[in-house]
C-alpha cells in the first residue's frame, strides 16, 4: 500500500461506474489517512491456465479503466494504486486481495436491479459480503452523484449501524453536510420513544465531529417512513447499516436495509462491519470476557 496505509479496496469494471464509487472511496480516505487500491479481476475460463492468461487475453480496456481510476484518485490527493488480477471468478479475486494486503474496507458498486430468488444483491456481491475478511460497503451506481449537502442515516442499533455513523459522518466533513439520524418505532409509546430517543443519542457519538446533527424519532412502518424522510428533506446521500443477523447468505444484509436502497431516489451506501468487529461487540454487549 502507498506509505504503508490502511486501504480501501474498489473493484471496478467501466469508467462510469469506477468514477461514482471513487467518489466515496476518496472521502472516506481523506478523512481516515487510508491509500486506495483499485482493483480489476479479469474472469479466465476454466480451460486457459491462469499463469497464461495474461498473453492469451486482451485486457487492454481493463487496464485502462484501473489506470484512470488509480490517476483519478491520486489527482484528489489520495495515495493510490492499481491492480489487474486474473481469477476464475470476481468474488474469489476481490477476497483473496483483500486477505493478502492491508484492506480497512471493500467498497463494492450495486446497481439496483430486481432482486431474484437466489441472490440478494447479486451473486459476487453476496459472497463478498459473506466472504470478505473486513468491512464492506456497498454503494447504489445507477444513479449519478451530486453535491452531497445532507446525508440521512437510519439508526436500527449494532455495530453496523455504528459503522454507517462512521462513514457518514467521514462524507459529512469531507463535504461540509448535515447528518440527519433517523429511528421508526412502531407506535408512540412513551418508553420506547424515550428508548429511541437515547439510541440515536449513542449513535451520534459515532459520527465524530460534523457541523450539524439532528436526531428524529418517527412512526409508521420502517422502510416507508425512511424513504419518505429522504424525500422530503432532500437528503442526498442514505446511509445504513445492514441486519443485525449473522453471516447467513439469506441475511446478508437484511430485508428493511435492501429495501429502503431500492426505493430512496438518492445515493445509497450500506454498511456491513466485518466479522471480527461484530463478534468483539457482541462480547462486549453481553459482558463475555473477550
Amino acid at each position: 500500500m502507498p506509505g504503508d496505509r490502511p486501504a480501501v479496496l474498489v473493484p471496478v469494471a467501466n469508467p462510469e461506474t469506477a468514477e461514482r464509487l471513487l467518489d466515496t472511496a476518496i472521502d472516506l480516505a481523506r478523512d481516515r489517512d487510508l491509500s486506495i487500491l483499485v482493483l480489476t479481476v479479469v474472469e479466465v475460463p476454466m480451460q486457459l491456465p491462469l499463469e497464461r492468461a495474461r498473453e492469451a487475453m486482451d485486457v487492454e480496456s481493463e487496464e485502462a479503466v484501473v489506470t484512470d481510476a488509480r490517476d483519478l484518485a491520486a489527482e484528489a490527493g489520495v495515495p493510490a494504486t492499481g491492480r489487474l488480477r486474473f481469477g476464475r471468478d470476481v468474488a474469489g479475486g476481490v477476497v483473496s486481495v483483500a486477505e493478502r494486503e492491508e484492506v480497512e474496507a471493500i467498497l463494492v458498486g450495486w446497481r439496483g436491479r430486481p432482486r431474484r430468488r437466489e441472490v440478494v444483491l447479486g451473486s459476487y456481491i453476496d459472497e463478498i459480503l459473506s466472504e470478505a475478511p473486513c468491512d464492506v460497503l456497498v454503494k447504489r451506481i445507477d444513479r449519478a452523484s451530486d453535491a452531497v449537502d445532507s446525508i440521512l442515516v437510519p439508526v436500527a442499533g449494532g455495530p453496523h449501524t455504528e459503522y454507517a455513523a462512521e462513514v457518514a459522518g467521514s462524507i459529512a466533513r469531507e463535504h461540509g453536510a448535515r447528518v440527519e439520524l433517523v429511528t421508526v418505532v412502531g407506535d408512540e409509546d412513551e418508553e420506547r420513544m424515550a428508548e429511541a430517543r437515547e439510541l440515536l443519542t449513542q449513535t451520534s457519538a459515532a459520527l465524530g465531529a460534523v457541523e450539524s446533527v439532528e436526531e428524529t424519532v418517527l412512526v409508521g412502518d420502517v422502510v416507508s417512513e425512511i424513504v419518505e424522510r429522504g424525500r422530503e428533506r432532500g437528503h442526498d446521500v442514505t446511509v445504513l447499516g445492514a441486519t443485525r443477523g449473522g453471516f447467513l447468505r439469506r441475511v446478508l444484509v437484511g430485508d428493511v436495509p435492501e429495501a429502503i436502497a431500492r426505493e430512496s431516489e438518492g445515493a445509497v451506501i450500506m454498511a456491513r462491519r466485518g466479522r471480527r468487529v461484530v463478534a468483539l461487540w457482541k462480547r462486549l454487549r453481553n459482558r463475555l470476557p473477550v
